[in-house]
């Protein structure tokens, strides 16, 4: 079953789970970042408008940590709302992708720059060029080797970087335009390519294998580890949400009753799978277990529209 949650018209993009057990997302048209407790109302905290922020993720200080493709900063907000925001050392870096790293800091990509960031929780930056020129690297994770895995756009490959700042690049076989990437529950590294249409995975080793979707159109855009063993994913141009399960199959959910524009996706704090659409809504996946049941028609709003 899905539930669809109104949260406002700036464009819902990234989502992740707050030590607060919240969902908090960003809204990349209109400058904002908002919080979302199940059940509860939503509430919106205003940036500058044309900031860009992009994604979000828990630091391991107890505070929110986001990107602001726009503005070329990295932001940081308290579970109170307390915002501070650091300038990137690179001029036009276009920051992406986020995420904590084993070592106490945050780690994030720089889609103009070609480089890799790493941040500390007082705001130290230090970059960490790449060797590739061109590559747009996007999202990034924590592998399960103590290093960051992120993904490649424009160069067609992954990387990982360990914490000293070597980078290690695998080529994909495909021409597979990577963008989401996430730690598997099987101790590899998934991710979706959004111009071949497929899953993707990669073990330690660089070794990849590759599991195509049924609309290979469909533009798989993030992914996500969920609660009930498989890999959950966003299709942004099939308007639909995926699992793929430890027995190889992929079940596609088709969400276009909700308006669509599936982007962020994350594990919630009630275990199920959250979807930010870009136009304006959460998404609610109710999972049991391995099981999911979906009614696509099921469509409900929980919550009214936040002031702006």
């Amino acid at each position: 079953m899905i539930d669809k949650y109104p949260v406002a018209d700036g464009g819902s993009y990234g989502i992740t789970t707050g030590p607060d057990h919240a969902l908090w997302f960003t809204l990349v048209r209109s400058g904002q970042i908002g919080r979302l407790r199940p059940g509860a109302e939503p509430s919106c905290h205003q940036l500058e408008p044309d900031c860009g922020p992009t994604i979000i993720v828990p630091g391991p200080d107890g505070a929110l940590w986001f990107t602001e493709y726009r503005a070329h900063r990295i932001g940081r907000i308290t579970t109170d709302g307390a915002v501070t925001e650091f300038a990137t050392p690179t001029p036009d870096s276009g920051p992406y992708g986020i995420a904590a790293g084993p070592d106490g800091a945050l780690w994030f990509t720089e889609t103009a720059a070609d480089r890799i960031g790493r941040i500390t929780t007082d705001g130290q930056v230090t970059e960490f060029r790449l060797p590739r020129t061109g590559a747009f690297p996007s999202a990034i994770t924590a592998g399960p080797d103590a290093a960051m895995w992120f993904t490649m756009h424009q160069a067609n490959a992954i990387g990982r970087i360990d914490m000293d700042g070597g980078v290690t690049v695998h080529p994909l076989p495909v021409a597979a335009g990577p963008v989401g990437i996430a730690a598997g529950h099987d101790g590899a590294v998934w991710y979706v390519a959004i111009a071949s249409g497929h899953v993707g995975r990669i073990e330690a080793s660089g070794a990849t294998a590759e599991f195509p979707v049924p609309d290979r159109a469909a533009r798989p855009h993030a992914i996500t580890a969920g609660a009930d063993g498989a890999m959950w994913f966003t299709a942004w141009a099939g308007n639909s949400v995926g699992s793929f399960t430890s027995g190889h199959v992929i079940d596609v959910h088709d969400l276009s009753a909700l308006g669509a524009e599936p982007h962020g996706i994350t594990l919630g704090p009630d275990r199920a799978i959250w979807v930010a659409l870009e136009t304006g809504a959460l998404a609610r996946v109710a999972v049991e277990g391995a099981e999911t049941h979906v009614t696509s028609r099921h469509v409900t709003g929980r919550s009214p529209r936040p002031s702006q």
